[in-house]
């Protein structure tokens, strides 16, 4: 092995050069959507989906309860089911925790989880529990799909519609005024909260699914592509375009959030969160633009399409109104791991 590559460190390389190392090791035909998709006998795959939350990194004393961990930690496993297409059938949980932390605050992060599975009728089936130096949390959900209705993040194509399923940075607005609460002084008592709400007990988006396979009629194209936002809305539709081998053109002005929540914000500030926030944990699909557009009909208020598909390779934030030059989006503009 080349010294130099034996000397790098893994913040040499961050985060999307690890997993590309990372990936060697895997089967390519399963890696590099939010999930696994396993083959059955029974012809229903299996869905199987991993994340680790880290005290410090993920969640916080400062803004976050045990309660809102362990709902949050739910929460983005069942997200990732959700972009994948599946329905959930349990989770399992890994625990690595220091010995002097309270039995009480593990009782309280469980009591979050199951608040949140219960929504989906999702049990927690097992897992393990080890001795840590730092909180963390490894959750690995299974879900089952029909093998027509898998949602890829390598099935767009040029003219497909983008359609977010809600609003995108309500769940940064919300960190922001848990860490600064001298921050939104405008915002009544409820806005506030609803933006709070937004970070701590986000909704993963399975009510999305029947809507959506009832939208698509016989006659539609029954590829659909997607992913879910957790990393941010930019870095969801980049990671898209790169497993399609396409690129997008997105609206500057389809991406806001409304009013009230937006007006203690400057109009940058608004689309940085949107764009780069993350942890809103809605899903963002590519579809044709008439099942687009009757998707959007049918989610209401926060559902919207934000652009749509090209045949190039460049990820583009446009402005109609041609204040603002064309922007290229790039991943390395939101949050990395090892960044730091």
């Amino acid at each position: 092995m080349n010294s130099e590559l034996s000397s790098q460190q893994v913040k040499d390389i961050g985060e999307q050069g690890l997993l590309e190392r990372l990936q060697r090791f895997c089967p390519p035909e399963i890696i590099g959507d939010d999930a696994a998709v396993l083959e059955t006998a029974s012809g229903q795959p299996l869905v199987v989906t991993t994340d680790v939350l880290v005290d410090g990194v993920h969640f916080s004393n400062l803004t976050t309860s045990p309660e809102d961990a362990g709902w949050r930690a739910a929460a983005a496993n069942l997200s990732d089911l959700a972009a994948m297409g599946a329905s959930p059938l349990g989770i399992t949980v890994g625990l690595g925790l220091p010995g002097e932390l309270r039995v009480s605050w593990v009782e309280r992060l469980y009591q979050g989880m199951t608040e949140c599975l219960q929504k989906y009728n999702t049990p927690i089936v097992g897992g393990d529990v080890v001795r840590s130096p730092v909180t963390t949390l490894a959750i690995t959900a299974f879900g089952q799909v029909n093998p027509s209705q898998i949602i890829r993040r390598s099935a767009a194509v040029a003219g497909d519609a983008i359609v977010v399923t809600g609003i995108h940075g309500a769940s940064h607005a919300g960190l922001e005024l848990l860490l600064h609460p001298e921050l939104g002084q405008d915002l009544k008592d409820a806005e506030r909260m609803a933006l709070i709400l937004a970070h701590q007990r986000p909704q993963p988006r399975l009510d999305v699914l029947p809507i959506l396979w009832e939208i698509l009629t016989p006659n539609s194209r029954l590829l659909i592509a997607g992913m879910d936002s957790s990393d941010g809305l930019a870095d969801a539709i980049i990671q898209i375009c790169r497993a399609s081998g396409v690129g997008a053109v997105l609206e500057r002005r389809q991406i806001s959030m409304p009013a009230p929540f937006e007006d203690w914000l400057t109009p940058e500030q608004t689309l940085a969160y949107a764009l780069y926030g993350g942890e809103d944990f809605e899903l963002v699909l590519c579809l044709p633009q008439e099942s687009a557009l009757a998707l959007v009909q049918h989610l209401g208020q926060g559902a919207a399409i934000v652009g749509s598909i090209t045949s190039g390779s460049t990820v583009l934030l446009h402005d109609e109104q041609k204040k603002f030059p064309d922007q290229v989006l790039s991943l390395s503009q939101g949050f990395q791991h090892f960044a730091q």
